[in-house]
């Protein structure tokens, strides 16, 4: 594993090696962590990576890797910068003959977005995004309940994502992780509705497997002199013609990360919330509730895989991040062994979800300047 970014100060640089590390199957080898040498070099000792392959550059690491022996070299780089400088390593990486992850939003614009689509299918490389919520158990569970028909045809979904750690002014104090969220030239056009609106409309999409075709939305920018939006509601389309509401707000005071998820169908219901990722909630039209619990031997394929740790015992935000990792590994391999590769079939958000996650940003913006009730989302 290489790293671009997650540099001194990165709390996401930190979670991706944590995860890709977590099962054994990978190690940090290298790394461009900071655009400044002497950071670079300071984030690689922290890393204890050999301080040769503490680049000053992603560019110059791409070259030096490619050169050493292939039993030697990095085999995929991670990215985990600020949404601007996403696009360029990823696209730099793949031509080089090297895998990505790249933090979600996949890139700066759409536009970039279909570039770096177009780059993989050039190249043939493997790219994965980290909607790392897609990656818990009982997500999992839910979304083969839903295919099997468990809750019937879907009707109605609700996803939830309230933060309250933007509801001041953060940014204007320095605070890193918010400036750069907050700044337009740094984050894209979208605040709230690219960080985390973003996640809530894969997950809707992911466990559901349905797709959003139109959306009627409203965004806002409560806190003064801010650039971006920090709230934002709105109504969905399905194409099977089910109805969704989606709410992502970064200003709701005293809320932690409390994301949920709330889909209904003809023959019952499935409840997910992170607060307690370990539980999902079954309700049935003509039986007693049921909670489906992280760990279980009754549990699916998917989630079984999924888990680590006997019932009981925890799994959370890492364990998840670590799920994709494990997924992309798997498709990595079969890369190698010359496979044809299909996201779809190793289970982890690729490049189309990161270009739909694009797509959906552009078109949230697009539905709240509009006069127009609804705005088409392909």
């Amino acid at each position: 594993m290489g790293l671009v970014g997650g540099g001194p100060g990165s709390f996401i640089g930190r979670i991706h090696r944590i995860a890709a590390e977590l099962d054994g199957e990978a190690k940090l080898v290298c790394g461009a962590f900071s655009s400044d040498a002497q950071r670079s070099r300071e984030a690689g000792a922290a890393y204890q990576v050999d301080p040769a392959r503490a680049y000053p550059s992603y560019a110059k690491m791409f070259e030096a890797e490619l050169a050493l022996p292939a039993d030697r070299r990095m085999d995929f780089v991670a990215v985990v910068t600020p949404n601007h400088v996403h696009y360029e390593p990823a696209r730099l990486a793949l031509e080089h003959g090297f895998h990505v992850v790249v933090d979600k939003p996949l890139c700066f614009s759409l536009n970039e977005a279909r570039d770096l689509q177009a780059a993989v299918e050039r190249t043939g490389g493997v790219l994965a995004v980290t909607y790392t919520y897609s990656g818990y158990p009982l997500i999992k569970e839910a979304r083969a309940l839903i295919q099997g028909g468990r809750i019937g045809g879907v009707r109605k979904i609700y996803v939830e994502y309230p933060q309250g750690w933007l509801a001041t002014d953060l940014e204007g104090g320095g605070q890193k992780q918010a400036s750069w969220r907050t700044d337009p030239t740094r984050s894209g056009a979208g605040g709230a509705i690219g960080d985390i609106g973003t996640h809530a409309a894969h997950l809707a999409e992911y466990v559901s497997g349905l797709r959003i075709t139109q959306i009627a939305a409203m965004l806002n920018t409560f806190v003064p002199g801010r650039q971006l939006d920090d709230d934002a509601s709105m109504l969905l389309r399905f194409d099977n013609g089910a109805s969704g509401v989606l709410v992502a707000t970064q200003v709701a005071a005293g809320e932690e990360n409390n994301l949920s998820l709330r889909i209904y169908g003809e023959l019952g219901s499935i409840e997910w919330r992170h607060a307690d990722p370990n539980s999902l909630v079954l309700r049935s039209l003509n039986a007693p509730l049921q909670i489906l619990r992280t760990g279980s031997p009754y549990l699916g394929e998917a989630a079984t895989r999924s888990t680590r740790t006997p019932p009981g015992h925890p799994e959370g935000y890492v364990e998840a991040f670590a799920n994709i990792y494990a997924a992309f590994y798997r498709s990595v391999r079969a890369h190698a062994d010359g496979a044809k590769f299909d996201p779809r079939s190793y289970d982890f958000p690729g490049i189309n979800d990161g270009v739909r996650g694009m797509a959906f940003i552009e078109a949230a913006i697009r539905s709240a300047w509009s006069q127009q009730k609804w705005t088409e989302f392909v």
